[in-house]
């Protein structure tokens, strides 16, 4: 089988910076995809963190003006990672977070940061750089959803070009105005081009221009392709459905492995889920839980907002509670939330305990510490937690929508007597919903044996990432084929 280049544009990668599972896609992918005949360089903004994990650089390319100052494409291995990364100060080199300021608002030259990641994908695409002409340039979400209309307005020959969308929510929309200083021409800002409502439209443009759509899961690629959860883009997803894909994410079993996992007090197999008990015991310990091995232990790890669900676990406390169970929280997010889960721990001390931040080992202690662990949301693209869950006999309670509804299989009747059970799914979204699977997940983490099963049946779960890759190759080479 030919062996294929890509190049994959994205804002953030693990290990190197992360804010959310778009770093975990794209750190991840690269390696499992070089076993399917698919090399990969990333392309990556040089933001602070970025640019200390590099040693040894080679500048590929100069840029005397980029969108407000000079820049210089930077070659780099990091990790096992290749990369390019652009070193340009006067974009990138600030604190805060990749998108936000210290205060927590949006940078104001957002446009310019990312057009710039848009423009240098399409430079590499049309071989500006020595030695490397990619055969797909793969852009992840908004950020980098310019990319395909800087190579479709272009006179150059290009590559296959594929966008992958990881929450349709986050869209890229910034005024008409900016058309002439990115660099595009007047004809692109059109209904079938860029514009987008009068606006330009990052994450438009590489839905309208792009070979090929996927998204990260079956069912989110159907939902997005509704009006309730299109968010403004479903009829364009509708008219190019021939091209929309959902291929599950995966997660990177090297990093997240029960069995020889350095943040775990106590490793584990699916035949020694008993050793689980002294990571239960460290989480209590830690978030300043009850040290009770007989009490249910609900973990959560993830953005704090009303999309992941949260204020429905918040609203669920007393019931949650009233059998002397447990909550250990790991997150951080909207102010409210944060609030009112720190007053939640002063009301039920002892019961629920908050980190509220990052904390990627505590992230892993509650996977390997909790019996279940709650993803509520009100829609979910993919979902990786659950994935970690399924994986660390964390037993997940879902709602039934997007890739939690692909990923996660309901502990109904049938299913328990079938053996094939791996959590709890609910649906509608609300709060009734949310109780009567915690109610179902207490029922059922009282019988021993058939709890364990069930911790089982997760743990054998398909959750790496050697499925998604081969999908993924295949789109590469059927994309190729168009071009």
């Amino acid at each position: 089988m030919k062996s294929l280049s890509v190049l994959s544009v994205t804002s953030e990668l693990f290990p190197i910076i992360k804010t959310g599972g778009l770093a975990d896609v794209a750190g991840a992918l690269p390696f499992a995809l070089a076993r399917e005949g698919v090399d990969v360089i990333s392309l990556l903004p040089g933001y602070p963190a970025v640019l200390k994990t590099l040693s040894h650089t080679e500048t590929v390319r100069e840029y005397p003006h980029l969108f407000g100052g000079s820049a210089r494409l930077l070659s780099a291995t990091v990790k096992g990672l290749d990369l390019f990364i652009i070193d340009a100060p006067h974009l990138y080199e600030r604190p805060g977070s990749p998108y936000l300021t210290p205060d927590g608002r949006d940078w104001p030259d957002n446009a310019r940061r990312f057009a710039a990641l848009g423009r240098v994908a399409a430079d590499i695409g049309q071989g500006h750089v020595s030695g490397f002409i990619p055969d797909i340039v793969h852009a992840h979400d908004w950020q980098a959803g310019l990319a395909p209309a800087y190579l479709h307005y272009s006179d150059m020959p290009r590559p296959g070009t594929v966008v992958t969308i990881h929450n349709i929510a986050f869209q890229g929309i910034f005024p008409a105005d900016l058309l002439y200083e990115l660099g595009l021409p007047p004809h692109a800002f059109t209904v079938d081009g860029i514009e987008y409502y009068g606006q330009i439209g990052f994450l438009k443009s590489g839905l309208r221009l792009a070979d090929r759509i996927t998204t990260v899961s079956p069912t989110y690629a159907k939902e997005i392709q509704t009006p309730e959860g299109g968010m403004g883009l479903d009829g364009l997803l509708r008219s190019r459905s021939k091209d929309v894909s959902g291929i599950l994410n995966g997660i990177d079993e090297d990093v997240w492995n029960p069995a020889k996992d350095p943040s775990l007090d106590a490793t584990f197999t699916r035949d020694t889920l008993n050793q689980r008990d002294a990571n239960k015991l460290a989480l209590q310990q830690r978030l300043g839980l009850d040290e009770n091995p007989d009490a249910m232990l609900f973990g959560v790890v993830s953005r704090l907002s009303e999309q992941k669900g949260l204020d429905l676990v918040l609203a669920a406390l007393p019931a949650l509670l009233a059998d002397g169970a447990q909550l250990a929280l790991l997150g951080a997010g909207e102010r409210m939330l944060e609030e009112s889960f720190r007053a939640a721990s002063i009301v039920y001390p002892g019961q629920v305990g908050c980190f509220f931040g990052y904390d990627e080992g505590l992230a892993h202690l509650i996977q390997g510490g909790s019996d279940a662990l709650f993803v509520p949301s009100r829609f979910e693209p993919c979902g990786l937690t659950q994935l970690c869950a399924l994986h660390y006999g964390n037993v997940p309670i879902v709602s039934r929508v997007g890739g939690l509804a692909d990923t996660v299989i309901d502990a109904n009747e049938m299913a328990v007597a079938a053996g094939v059970a791996t959590g709890f799914q609910f649906s509608p979204v609300n709060l009734t919903g949310l109780i009567d699977a915690t109610n179902r997940a207490k029922i059922l983490w009282s019988d021993v044996e058939v709890w364990r099963r069930v911790q089982r049946n997760g743990m054998a779960a398909e959750v790496g990432w050697d499925r998604p890759a081969r999908q993924y190759a295949h789109l590469y080479r059927s994309c190729l084929e168009d071009v």
